[in-house]
C-alpha cells in the first residue's frame, strides 16, 4: 500500500501511481475534504479543476509529443494554419 512521509516543513510526496489516478502534476491543487464513514472521520483528496487556464488544457496533448524541440513546434503550428486556412 503506497504511502505518504512527512517532512520536518509538512510536506509530503505523492506516489507516482496516486498522482496518475488523481491526474495531478507538479503545481496542480489537490483539495483536501473531510467526511464520516463508518462513524469514523476520513479525509478525501480531489484534484482541482482547472478554472481557466490555457496550459491545463493541453496536458493531455503534449504527454503525446515526443518531439517537444523549437522546430517541431513551429511544423505543429504550421500544419494547423494550412488545415484552418489562416
Amino acid at each position: 500500500m503506497p504511502q505518504l512521509k512527512l517532512t520536518s516543513k509538512r510536506q509530503v510526496t505523492f506516489p507516482k501511481e496516486a498522482c496518475d489516478a488523481l491526474h495531478v502534476g507538479p503545481g496542480d491543487i489537490i483539495n483536501l475534504e473531510t467526511a464520516m464513514v463508518d462513524g469514523r472521520k476520513v479525509y478525501i483528496l480531489r484534484a482541482k479543476q482547472f478554472e481557466s487556464p490555457w496550459f491545463g488544457m493541453l496536458r493531455d496533448k503534449a504527454a503525446k509529443v515526443d518531439d517537444h524541440s523549437m522546430e517541431a513546434v513551429r511544423s505543429s503550428i504550421a500544419k494547423g494554419r494550412k488545415r484552418t486556412g489562416e
